[in-house]
Protein backbone atom coordinates (compact mmCIF):
# COMPACT_ATOMS: atom_id res chain seq x y z
CA UNK A 1 0.00 0.00 0.00
CA UNK A 2 1.44 3.20 -0.62
CA UNK A 3 0.52 6.37 1.25
CA UNK A 4 -0.18 9.75 -0.77
CA UNK A 5 -0.32 12.46 2.20
CA UNK A 6 -1.90 16.20 1.25
CA UNK A 7 -1.12 18.40 4.45
CA UNK A 8 -3.37 21.45 5.40
CA UNK A 9 -2.13 24.09 7.05
CA UNK A 10 -3.89 27.29 8.81
CA UNK A 11 -2.10 29.96 10.71
CA UNK A 12 -4.80 31.92 12.15
CA UNK A 13 -5.71 29.03 15.19
CA UNK A 14 -2.54 27.11 14.24
CA UNK A 15 -4.65 24.04 13.26
CA UNK A 16 -2.88 21.54 11.37
CA UNK A 17 -4.59 18.46 9.23
CA UNK A 18 -3.29 16.35 7.98
CA UNK A 19 -4.71 13.60 5.37
CA UNK A 20 -3.46 10.36 4.46
CA UNK A 21 -5.13 8.62 1.33
CA UNK A 22 -4.29 4.98 1.57
CA UNK A 23 -4.72 3.39 -2.20
CA UNK A 24 -2.94 0.75 -3.66
CA UNK A 25 0.85 1.36 -5.42
CA UNK A 26 0.54 -0.29 -8.75
CA UNK A 27 4.02 -0.10 -10.41
CA UNK A 28 3.43 -1.19 -13.55
CA UNK A 29 2.78 1.49 -16.05
CA UNK A 30 3.06 -0.32 -19.44
CA UNK A 31 -0.31 -0.30 -21.75
CA UNK A 32 -2.05 -3.28 -21.07
CA UNK A 33 -4.85 -4.57 -23.32
CA UNK A 34 -8.07 -4.64 -21.62
CA UNK A 35 -12.09 -4.01 -22.13
CA UNK A 36 -12.91 -2.14 -19.34
CA UNK A 37 -16.23 -0.92 -18.51
CA UNK A 38 -16.77 3.03 -17.68
CA UNK A 39 -19.67 4.98 -15.75
CA UNK A 40 -20.95 8.36 -16.90
CA UNK A 41 -22.31 10.09 -14.33
CA UNK A 42 -23.37 12.78 -16.36
CA UNK A 43 -25.53 10.15 -18.74
CA UNK A 44 -25.87 7.61 -15.69
CA UNK A 45 -24.66 5.05 -18.21
CA UNK A 46 -22.10 2.61 -18.31
CA UNK A 47 -20.47 0.90 -21.84
CA UNK A 48 -17.50 -1.27 -22.67
CA UNK A 49 -14.85 0.15 -24.59
CA UNK A 50 -11.90 -1.25 -25.63
CA UNK A 51 -8.36 -0.09 -24.18
CA UNK A 52 -4.84 -0.48 -25.77
CA UNK A 53 -3.07 2.33 -24.55
CA UNK A 54 -2.93 2.93 -20.79
CA UNK A 55 -2.66 0.11 -18.08
CA UNK A 56 -6.38 0.72 -16.78
CA UNK A 57 -7.25 0.16 -12.90
CA UNK A 58 -11.02 0.59 -11.78
CA UNK A 59 -11.33 3.84 -10.50
CA UNK A 60 -9.38 5.62 -13.51
CA UNK A 61 -11.09 8.51 -14.76
CA UNK A 62 -10.69 8.39 -18.26
CA UNK A 63 -12.38 9.76 -21.64
CA UNK A 64 -13.29 7.91 -24.76
CA UNK A 65 -13.97 8.19 -28.35
CA UNK A 66 -17.58 7.97 -30.16
CA UNK A 67 -20.99 9.34 -29.01
CA UNK A 68 -19.51 10.26 -25.25
CA UNK A 69 -16.80 11.73 -26.36
CA UNK A 70 -15.81 14.92 -24.06
CA UNK A 71 -17.38 13.43 -20.74
CA UNK A 72 -15.20 12.23 -18.13
CA UNK A 73 -16.21 8.78 -17.05
CA UNK A 74 -14.77 6.79 -14.54
CA UNK A 75 -13.48 2.49 -14.76
CA UNK A 76 -15.74 -0.15 -13.13
CA UNK A 77 -14.30 -2.82 -14.51
CA UNK A 78 -10.84 -4.00 -16.06
CA UNK A 79 -11.44 -7.62 -18.33
CA UNK A 80 -7.97 -8.63 -19.53
CA UNK A 81 -10.03 -12.48 -20.67
CA UNK A 82 -11.83 -11.42 -24.25
CA UNK A 83 -12.13 -11.60 -27.71
CA UNK A 84 -13.78 -9.01 -29.44
CA UNK A 85 -14.33 -7.65 -33.20
CA UNK A 86 -12.86 -4.21 -32.73
CA UNK A 87 -14.97 -2.56 -35.01
CA UNK A 88 -17.55 -2.99 -32.61
CA UNK A 89 -15.57 -1.22 -29.48
CA UNK A 90 -14.52 2.61 -29.47
CA UNK A 91 -11.77 2.81 -27.43
CA UNK A 92 -10.70 4.77 -23.97
CA UNK A 93 -8.51 7.48 -25.12
CA UNK A 94 -6.73 9.61 -22.21
CA UNK A 95 -6.65 8.54 -18.54
CA UNK A 96 -6.71 11.54 -16.54
CA UNK A 97 -3.42 12.12 -14.14
CA UNK A 98 -5.31 13.07 -10.57
CA UNK A 99 -2.34 12.69 -8.31
CA UNK A 100 -1.63 15.96 -5.73
CA UNK A 101 1.28 15.55 -4.03
CA UNK A 102 1.82 18.69 -1.53
CA UNK A 103 0.99 21.06 1.14
CA UNK A 104 -2.79 22.84 0.43
CA UNK A 105 -3.65 25.58 2.09
CA UNK A 106 -7.29 27.22 3.01
CA UNK A 107 -8.31 30.33 1.09
CA UNK A 108 -11.54 31.17 1.52
CA UNK A 109 -13.85 28.95 -1.02
CA UNK A 110 -10.32 27.71 -2.51
CA UNK A 111 -7.52 25.17 -1.91
CA UNK A 112 -4.22 26.98 -2.85
CA UNK A 113 -0.74 25.61 -3.18
CA UNK A 114 2.39 27.47 -3.95
CA UNK A 115 4.23 24.51 -5.53
CA UNK A 116 3.87 24.78 -9.43
CA UNK A 117 4.23 20.83 -9.18
CA UNK A 118 1.54 20.32 -7.35
CA UNK A 119 -1.38 21.31 -9.50
CA UNK A 120 0.00 22.27 -13.07
CA UNK A 121 -2.25 23.90 -15.39
CA UNK A 122 -1.14 21.45 -18.43
CA UNK A 123 -2.89 18.50 -15.45
CA UNK A 124 -5.79 20.21 -14.23
CA UNK A 125 -7.47 21.26 -17.45
CA UNK A 126 -7.86 17.49 -18.08
CA UNK A 127 -9.76 16.73 -15.24
CA UNK A 128 -12.81 19.09 -16.38
CA UNK A 129 -12.04 18.58 -20.82
CA UNK A 130 -10.29 16.30 -23.03
CA UNK A 131 -6.40 16.75 -24.11
CA UNK A 132 -6.85 19.90 -26.82
CA UNK A 133 -7.70 18.95 -29.79
CA UNK A 134 -8.66 22.43 -31.22
CA UNK A 135 -6.76 25.25 -32.20
CA UNK A 136 -6.85 28.74 -31.13
CA UNK A 137 -6.19 32.29 -32.20
CA UNK A 138 -4.91 34.86 -29.93
CA UNK A 139 -5.04 38.24 -30.35
CA UNK A 140 -3.63 40.80 -27.60
CA UNK A 141 -5.37 44.22 -27.23
CA UNK A 142 -4.74 47.16 -25.15
CA UNK A 143 -6.96 46.66 -22.54
CA UNK A 144 -5.71 47.21 -19.29
CA UNK A 145 -7.44 47.79 -16.12
CA UNK A 146 -6.48 47.58 -12.69
CA UNK A 147 -7.53 44.50 -10.41
CA UNK A 148 -9.04 46.55 -7.33
CA UNK A 149 -11.05 48.37 -9.45
CA UNK A 150 -13.20 46.15 -11.96
CA UNK A 151 -15.34 49.31 -13.01
CA UNK A 152 -12.21 49.81 -15.49
CA UNK A 153 -13.04 46.31 -16.96
CA UNK A 154 -15.17 48.54 -19.37
CA UNK A 155 -18.19 46.04 -19.50
CA UNK A 156 -22.12 46.33 -19.34
CA UNK A 157 -23.70 45.69 -16.29
CA UNK A 158 -25.43 43.11 -17.78
CA UNK A 159 -21.99 41.30 -17.81
CA UNK A 160 -20.98 42.27 -14.52
CA UNK A 161 -24.06 40.84 -12.75
CA UNK A 162 -23.86 38.02 -14.41
CA UNK A 163 -20.02 37.44 -13.53
CA UNK A 164 -21.14 38.05 -9.96
CA UNK A 165 -23.66 35.37 -9.89
CA UNK A 166 -20.55 33.03 -11.47
CA UNK A 167 -18.62 34.45 -8.87
CA UNK A 168 -21.01 33.50 -5.90
CA UNK A 169 -22.03 30.66 -7.49
CA UNK A 170 -18.21 29.22 -7.32
CA UNK A 171 -17.86 28.39 -10.69
CA UNK A 172 -14.02 29.95 -10.80
CA UNK A 173 -12.73 26.24 -10.23
CA UNK A 174 -8.96 27.24 -10.93
CA UNK A 175 -6.92 29.78 -11.32
CA UNK A 176 -3.03 30.64 -11.23
CA UNK A 177 -0.20 32.96 -11.65
CA UNK A 178 2.86 31.68 -12.51
CA UNK A 179 5.39 35.06 -12.67
CA UNK A 180 3.35 37.33 -14.53
CA UNK A 181 0.76 35.02 -16.47
CA UNK A 182 -2.29 33.91 -15.41
CA UNK A 183 -4.62 31.45 -16.07
CA UNK A 184 -8.05 30.39 -15.06
CA UNK A 185 -11.36 27.95 -15.63
CA UNK A 186 -14.37 28.86 -14.92
CA UNK A 187 -17.68 26.33 -15.40
CA UNK A 188 -20.19 28.05 -17.56
CA UNK A 189 -22.60 26.13 -20.23
CA UNK A 190 -19.05 24.60 -20.64
CA UNK A 191 -15.48 25.13 -19.56
CA UNK A 192 -13.73 27.91 -20.26
CA UNK A 193 -10.30 28.47 -20.19
CA UNK A 194 -9.16 31.95 -19.44
CA UNK A 195 -5.58 33.67 -19.96
CA UNK A 196 -4.30 37.16 -18.66
CA UNK A 197 -1.00 39.22 -17.74
CA UNK A 198 -0.70 40.26 -13.84
CA UNK A 199 1.65 42.84 -13.07
CA UNK A 200 1.67 44.49 -9.99
CA UNK A 201 -2.02 44.58 -9.62
CA UNK A 202 -2.46 45.64 -13.62
CA UNK A 203 -4.76 42.95 -15.53
CA UNK A 204 -3.45 43.21 -19.30
CA UNK A 205 -4.22 40.78 -22.62
CA UNK A 206 -7.41 39.52 -20.87
CA UNK A 207 -9.17 36.19 -23.14
CA UNK A 208 -11.57 33.77 -22.52
CA UNK A 209 -12.00 30.98 -24.56
CA UNK A 210 -15.79 31.47 -24.38
CA UNK A 211 -17.70 32.72 -28.19
CA UNK A 212 -17.94 36.11 -26.86
CA UNK A 213 -15.40 38.73 -28.64
CA UNK A 214 -15.59 41.29 -25.71
CA UNK A 215 -14.80 41.01 -21.88
CA UNK A 216 -17.13 38.35 -20.74
CA UNK A 217 -19.45 37.26 -17.63
CA UNK A 218 -16.13 34.59 -17.02
CA UNK A 219 -13.38 37.08 -17.35
CA UNK A 220 -15.58 38.92 -14.23
CA UNK A 221 -16.05 36.33 -12.22
CA UNK A 222 -12.20 35.49 -12.43
CA UNK A 223 -11.22 38.88 -12.06
CA UNK A 224 -13.52 38.90 -8.65
CA UNK A 225 -11.85 35.35 -7.32
CA UNK A 226 -8.51 36.28 -8.26
CA UNK A 227 -9.01 39.43 -6.12
CA UNK A 228 -10.30 37.77 -3.31
CA UNK A 229 -7.66 34.87 -3.31
CA UNK A 230 -4.90 37.15 -3.62
CA UNK A 231 -6.04 39.05 -0.84
CA UNK A 232 -5.81 36.17 1.10
CA UNK A 233 -2.60 35.46 0.35
CA UNK A 234 -1.46 38.38 1.16
CA UNK A 235 -2.80 38.64 4.41
CA UNK A 236 -2.36 34.80 5.51
CA UNK A 237 0.65 33.34 3.23
CA UNK A 238 2.87 36.25 2.58
CA UNK A 239 6.05 34.32 3.42
CA UNK A 240 4.50 31.15 0.99
CA UNK A 241 4.03 33.09 -1.77
CA UNK A 242 6.79 34.07 -4.29
CA UNK A 243 6.33 34.01 -7.63
CA UNK A 244 3.45 31.07 -8.61
CA UNK A 245 0.13 30.65 -7.04
CA UNK A 246 -2.57 27.71 -7.95
CA UNK A 247 -5.53 27.74 -6.18
CA UNK A 248 -8.21 24.67 -6.97
CA UNK A 249 -12.04 25.20 -5.87
CA UNK A 250 -12.75 22.92 -2.68
CA UNK A 251 -15.41 21.12 -4.69
CA UNK A 252 -13.20 20.00 -7.21
CA UNK A 253 -10.18 19.55 -4.42
CA UNK A 254 -12.70 16.89 -2.62
CA UNK A 255 -13.97 15.44 -6.16
CA UNK A 256 -10.31 14.82 -7.14
CA UNK A 257 -8.50 13.67 -3.83
CA UNK A 258 -11.71 11.74 -1.94
CA UNK A 259 -14.88 11.18 -4.12
CA UNK A 260 -13.15 9.13 -6.43
CA UNK A 261 -11.95 6.35 -3.46
CA UNK A 262 -14.33 3.57 -2.74
CA UNK A 263 -12.39 1.87 -0.04
CA UNK A 264 -9.67 3.66 2.50
CA UNK A 265 -8.54 5.26 5.05
CA UNK A 266 -8.19 9.42 5.72
CA UNK A 267 -6.88 10.11 9.23
CA UNK A 268 -7.07 13.94 10.80
CA UNK A 269 -4.95 15.15 13.22
CA UNK A 270 -5.24 18.10 14.72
Amino acid sequence: MKKNPIGFFVKDNEMQVENEIMVHDEKTTEPRKSVAEVYFPARHMTLSYYNDMFNLKVGDLVYVEGKLEGLQGRVVSVNYSFKIKLSDYKKIIAVIDTTMNGDFYFAGSHMVCFDEKTMPYDKVSTWFKPPKTEEFVVGNGENHFLLDDLSTMNVSKDVVDRGFDYYNENRVKYLSIDGTHGRAIVDGSETYELEFEYNDGEISNLTCSCFCSFSCKHQVAAMLQLRETLDIIEKNYGKEFGRYFAALSKDMYIQMTVARYDIGKITLTV
